[in-house]
This record gives structure tokens, C-alpha cells and sequence, in this order.
């Protein structure tokens, strides 16, 4: 078992798959360990079941052979949680592990994933974040649910817990009382908000699904557009460390990649007024999820801005996934090794 390493152990906390194999983002665990090589460090990635008393049995990758071996490891300097599934995440000896870092006093961040509403709660007390937020209610009732889709006319449908625009609807009203449901594959027409709800409201309750006001987003060549801002910890709060623009194709119901989306240069509509609107949520989210969650060393947002010029913040995502940016990715990997660096006490 190894022992002592002149820079940071750093041990990358993941989950197993449905079919046995280790879950997460290979190229972004590499990419880290040849980052902390470079700074005398070295990482490892585990899940919480192989932790042991006094140490922990996980992988860690050699850059000169180009594998992964298996081996046991100390207790690391610092933990990174990077575990893919929310059940994962929430189960026993998942949390017993987080009970154990706290005994030991080693630091860990990205604590949890985090539910929509919750987070819609946290940020509708905060006084300049409340003033971005699209209103959004939990779906507990029909009657919740049709009042708020009169009040607004054309809302989202999201589950409280998913990400990537998955699950994801926008109903609006077509007429006095008709009503069309669209998805990214899906379209529906109904009579009335009853014949809606009988088709659909078992599975919005059973799912925990939100009901937020459609904001009309601006557009760039006739498409809509989102923010994709990528931020990280710093010495004095948080830091933007990238940013990218989401546009529609397709279907305008999201912006996501996977939906159908394309990927543009923030640089083609970049403003002033957009850099100061990303650079003061930044740290008030930063802030704001720490203080409610424990520390976030990273985080993503997705926000835009209306045809109107009013800024919303949509969602924030505790987990980022890979930006399609090299830039961007590349600067994640330096951030992410200097919080390692930093709360891990060890001078470069």
C-alpha cells in the first residue's frame, strides 16, 4: 500500500454501474491525474464501498503504461465527489462514508446533487438572486397546477431531480381551454386541462415534477439561446472560469446538446451587459450553495436572457458535465488541481 507522496493524494469518489463496472468520466480522471502528476501529486478513483478502516481500495491511472492498475491507498489529503447517480449518492454507506471524512477532518466538495426546487427556495430568499428566478412551483395538486398554467399561459414541466434537459415539456394554451404538450420527440393536443391531467397527472406527482413560467428567451439568428457558465472555487469566493452559448435547432423546447442543440463561441454575442450579469451571480451562487450545502468547488449554470433584456437563471448544476469547449475544459482541469492544491495544504 502506498504511503507517502510528495504532492496531494487525491482520492475521486465515483459509484459502480448497473452492470458492475466503475461509472464516471475516464478522460476528465486521467486528464486530473497526469494535471496532479505534474504537481507531485496523485490521484485515485473509488467508490465508497471499497473504503476500509485505515484505507481505501481504488484505481489509479499510469500515464507512461496508458492503464489503469488497482491498488490500496491512505486515506486521501482531499475527496472529490464525483459520483454520477443521485441514488448512489443517497444510499447508507454513501452517506457513512461522508460521516468518516468528517471524523477525519478531510475536506470534500461538490456534497450533493441538488434538487430544483430546493435550490429555486435557497435562491428566492437570496436578495439579488431572487430577481433572476423564473417562477416555479412544485406540481402537489391539479388544481395547483391549473391555476399556475392560467396565470402564465405557456409553462415548463421539468423533474425536480434530472439534468440535460431530460424530461422535460412545455405546455401552453392554444385556444380558451385547448392545451398542447410538446417534448423534444413528443407532441400533444388536448380539449381541455382536464383531459390533460388525466393522461399525464400520475406521472408528474409520482416523478415530482415543477411547473415554471416559459420565459421568451432572446434569439441569435432566429434561434433561442442559453448561457452555459462554468464556475470554480477561489482564494476569495468563486470565479468564472468559462463560458459557452447553447442555441436551439430543432425543437426550441431546450437548448441541450443531446436534444438537438448546437454549441456557438460566447464571443459572438458577447456584451457588457451579459459579462457583468455572469460575473455577479457567480459568486452569489457560489456562495449561497455552500452555505446551504457544504462546499462547492465547482459548478455550472444555465442561464439566459429575455427578449426583453431581463437575465434568469434556469438552472444550477452541482456536477458540471464536459463542456464541448477544449478551452474551457482545459481551465477546469488547472482550477479543479489549485482547489486540490489549496484545501489540501500543499504549496506548489
Amino acid at each position: 500500500m502506498r504511503t507517502n507522496y510528495p504532492g496531494p493524494l487525491v482520492g475521486i469518489m465515483t459509484s459502480r454501474k448497473a452492470d458492475g463496472s466503475i461509472a464516471g468520466n475516464g478522460p476528465l480522471f486521467i486528464a486530473l491525474q497526469k494535471k496532479l502528476i505534474s504537481h507531485k501529486g496523485i490521484s485515485f478513483v473509488f467508490i465508497p464501498e471499497d473504503a476500509g478502516i485505515h484505507h481505501i481500495t481504488g484505481y489509479t491511472f499510469l500515464p507512461e503504461q496508458n492503464h489503469w492498475i488497482k491498488e490500496k491507498f491512505r486515506y486521501p489529503d482531499i475527496v472529490y465527489n464525483r459520483i454520477p447517480f443521485r441514488k448512489s449518492e443517497q444510499n447508507e454507506q454513501c452517506q457513512q462514508f461522508f460521516s468518516i471524512l468528517k471524523e477525519k477532518n478531510i475536506p470534500y466538495f461538490n456534497p450533493c446533487f441538488i434538487d430544483k426546487f430546493e435550490l429555486y427556495e435557497v435562491f428566492k430568499k437570496h436578495p439579488s438572486l431572487k430577481t433572476f428566478l423564473p417562477e416555479t412551483i412544485p406540481i402537489r395538486g391539479k388544481m395547483d397546477l391549473f391555476i399556475f398554467q392560467k396565470k402564465h399561459k405557456s409553462i415548463y414541466l421539468k423533474p425536480s431531480q434530472s439534468s440535460k434537459g431530460k424530461g422535460i415539456f412545455r405546455l401552453k394554451l392554444t385556444s380558451a381551454t385547448g392545451l398542447q404538450l410538446d417534448g423534444i420527440h413528443q407532441h400533444e393536443l388536448f380539449k381541455s386541462f382536464d383531459h390533460f391531467w388525466d393522461k399525464h397527472g400520475v406521472a408528474l406527482l409520482a416523478k415530482n415534477y415543477l411547473a415554471q413560467e416559459e420565459i421568451k428567451s432572446a434569439k441569435y439568428k432566429g434561434n433561442r439561446f442559453d448561457f452555459r457558465i462554468l464556475a470554480h472555487g477561489a482564494d476569495s469566493g468563486y470565479t468564472v472560469t468559462g463560458v459557452g452559448i447553447r442555441q436551439s435547432q430543432t425543437q426550441d423546447i431546450t437548448t441541450h446538446i443531446p436534444a438537438g442543440g448546437r454549441l456557438l463561441p460566447y464571443e459572438n454575442l458577447q456584451t457588457k451587459e451579459h459579462d457583468r450579469f455572469i460575473e455577479a451571480i457567480v459568486p452569489e451562487i457560489g456562495t449561497a450553495l455552500s452555505d446551504r450545502f457544504g462546499y462547492f468547488g465547482e459548478f455550472s449554470i444555465d442561464a439566459g436572457v429575455s427578449m426583453t433584456g431581463q437575465y434568469y437563471i434556469y438552472e444550477v448544476n452541482s456536477k458540471p458535465m464536459r463542456f464541448d469547449e477544449e478551452e474551457i475544459e482545459e481551465k477546469k482541469i488547472e482550477q479543479l488541481c489549485r482547489i486540490f492544491l489549496q484545501l489540501s495544504n500543499y504549496k506548489n
